[in-house]
């Protein structure tokens, strides 16, 4: 089905990426930072390519959905970003890590199932969101970040 140089280049175009958006995390110190949105997105990108390969073997015996097993990632994500998330007198910090580890394992699908142009064209709007909205935000809002 997939020759190694498919495989190889869907996982690096996954680390390529995600590490982008990671990478943006981690210069804010972000609790979720570059190796944790790397992980999730190959993971995603892995489980993506399993639930095709099996698709591909079992297709004539039996009725197999590879979109079921994508379902249960977004799924899985929702608990690891949980756990970005926390909740301050202040406030609720880590709602933006959590999403960005949400759009990764989606990234992470994307490219696994070889759909590269989306998931190239969401990481270039995901890193716009996490660059150009902070700027906006601080222009226009005059927020800043705490102990920066």
């Amino acid at each position: 089905m997939f020759s190694d140089a498919q495989i190889l280049t869907r996982l690096v175009l996954c680390l390529i990426l995600s590490g982008l958006i990671g990478l943006e995390r981690q210069v804010h110190r972000r609790s979720a930072g570059l190796r944790t949105h790397i992980l999730v997105s190959l993971g995603s990108c892995l489980i993506m390519l399993t639930s095709l390969y099996v698709f591909d073997i079992y297709k004539n015996q039996a009725n197999i959905d590879p979109a079921r097993i994508a379902a249960g990632v977004i799924t899985g994500i929702g608990f690891l970003g949980a756990g970005t998330i926390i909740r301050e007198p202040s406030g609720v910090k880590g709602l933006t890590t959590a999403a960005s580890l949400w759009v990764v394992a989606g990234v992470g699908l994307a490219i696994g199932c070889g759909f590269y142009r989306a998931g190239i064209y969401t990481t270039v709007l995901a890193l716009a969101a996490l660059v150009f909205l902070r700027y906006m935000e601080q222009v226009i809002l005059g927020k800043k970040e705490k102990g920066r």
